[in-house]
């Protein structure tokens, strides 16, 4: 450490002394879990907590921000017994070491904790978590409702997931605080609304709801564990799938829901079908329905071959009743002739010959009325053949064309997909910027940082971190979108 003398000759002052000391405590302890009783506890105007934490035999001076214990649940009083997560420090003007504190819980089982396992017994009792209760999920959904931040990692993953998996599906995301006072109201209401959305002529009703937000402590994930929450999820007509931290969290939403996913990825690819094998699956019915058209058509085709070689022409059978009918005229003439001539009438032979003549010329008009409809059966067959070939032809020009349109469209869903994607904002140029100490709080105030802050900076390619040397803020006269 260059600040320490490297013999026992050169004198440092106070302040290098304690700067060290800071260093050294800060660098070699990390993050940090205590138990202990409170004692001495303040808190004057600036809002910030000081006490004491004390077992029976030491004790360890601590402080806890502003901005930290307004996210906890409870006023700490003298002689409670609590578990502190912070930081080793020195507070260099007075040469004192002490804990900074970042989260504040009640010592055992906790406050949080019994409150968990309450209201989850309650919930079970009621059948909240029933199996028979849960609702299917969509295969393939047309529309997903996505509740959550929509600055928060967990959004980026599940957008990621989605567009590389099947970006055709159309996303509609309900921001929503995802922790804090505010953030299960927030969550009820969206709820309410994905549910009494009906659509519009360019959007479909929602077909599921996927409720999720990025990992944290029992503190922060807590607005997934009241019970509005949870009977907003099982009131919920619509299928809800929970993502709630990573693998190892556990919400009582997690339970209600109709489908739980470990991490915010895992959701993603639980709801979206992959869409090279849905692809690969319609180039195989493509290929079956050909393979079965062209079998039927040979099978149609061999059997008109098989008929037509036993099909007479109509005209040889024509010409053989012709044949038959003048051989019948003329065996009939002579039977009547010889039977006339033995009654030796020969008024009455004319007029039985004449009516003879005629039914004969009847019965030969008919068969060349009925000669002159007729078609060549090799005719009939050639036509029938050419129509199929040409409705082959037509379908699988079709069946091109409607793939087409089908991928032009799966493009364009990914253009638009892209085009809302939060990332996108990045891509121009700009920054997002949130606190170094929780990751996921965005900063929207400068008045929300102090000197010696340590902030995250996102950028279009990799990010960065920054300690805030000086802040600016707009005076009451100045406009409040101008850029310090």
């Amino acid at each position: 450490m260059s600040s320490l003398p490297q013999s026992n000759r050169e004198i440092l002052s106070v302040a290098d002394l304690n700067r060290a000391a800071r260093q050294l405590l800060e660098r070699e302890f990390a993050m940090l879990y205590v138990e202990g009783e409170i004692s001495n506890f303040t808190r004057p105007s600036s809002g910030h907590w000081y006490f004491t934490l004390k077992d029976s035999s030491a004790q360890i001076r601590c402080a806890m921000f502003r901005n930290r214990n307004q996210a906890i649940r409870f006023t700490p009083a003298n002689g409670q017994q609590v578990i502190l997560r912070g930081k080793i420090s020195l507070y260099e003007g007075r040469g004192e070491y002490q804990l900074l504190a970042e989260f504040l819980e009640e010592a055992g089982d906790g406050a949080l904790r019994r409150a968990f396992d309450k209201l989850k017994s309650q919930l079970l009792a009621e059948g909240l978590f029933a199996a028979e209760t849960k609702k299917a999920i969509p295969k393939l959904p047309e529309h997903l409702c996505i509740i959550t931040s929509p600055t928060g990692a967990a959004i980026r993953d599940v957008l990621q997931v989605m567009g590389r998996r099947f970006p055709g599906i159309n996303i509609t995301i309900l921001p929503v605080a995802v922790q804090g006072d505010d953030s299960p109201a927030q969550i009820v209401r969206a709820l309410a609304l994905a549910n009494e959305y009906t659509g519009t002529d360019q959007d479909s009703p929602f077909d599921v709801i996927l409720l999720t937000r990025g990992g944290g402590s029992l503190e922060d994930l807590w607005s997934f564990n009241t019970e509005p929450v949870a009977r907003a999820i099982h009131a919920s007509r619509l299928p809800v799938v929970c993502a709630v931290g990573h693998e190892t969290d556990v919400s009582i939403a997690d339970f209600v829901a109709d489908l739980r996913a470990p991490t915010p990825s895992a959701a993603a690819e639980l709801i979206s079908p992959d869409a090279s094998e849905w692809l690969q699956a319609f180039k195989r019915y493509e290929r079956l329905l050909l393979n079965q058209m062209s079998a039927g058509i040979g099978q149609q085709r061999r059997n008109l071959q098989h008929l037509s070689q036993r099909m007479r022409h109509p005209g040889q059978r024509l010409q053989d009743f012709h044949q038959r009918l003048d051989d019948l005229e003329l065996r009939l003439r002579g039977s009547f002739r010889h039977y006339l001539g033995q009654f030796r009438l020969p008024q009455y032979q004319a007029r039985l010959v004449r009516a003879m003549q005629r039914q004969a010329e009847r019965a030969r008009a008919r068969l060349a009325l009925a000669s002159t409809g007729l078609q060549e059966p090799g005719q009939i067959i050639s036509q029938h053949q050419q129509r199929v070939t040409y409705l082959s032809q037509r379908l699988a020009r079709q069946m091109r064309q409607t793939m087409e349109q089908r991928q032009r469209q799966l493009a364009h869903s990914a253009d638009k997909l892209n085009t809302v994607s939060p990332l996108a904002t990045l891509q121009r140029g700009y920054a997002i910027v949130s606190r170094a100490d929780t990751g996921t709080q965005i900063v929207r105030d400068a008045a929300s940082l102090a000197i010696g802050d340590l902030v995250d900076t996102r950028l279009k390619r990799g990010r960065f971190e920054a300690r805030v040397t000086a802040i600016a803020l707009p005076d009451a006269t100045s406009n409040p979108g101008e850029i310090l």
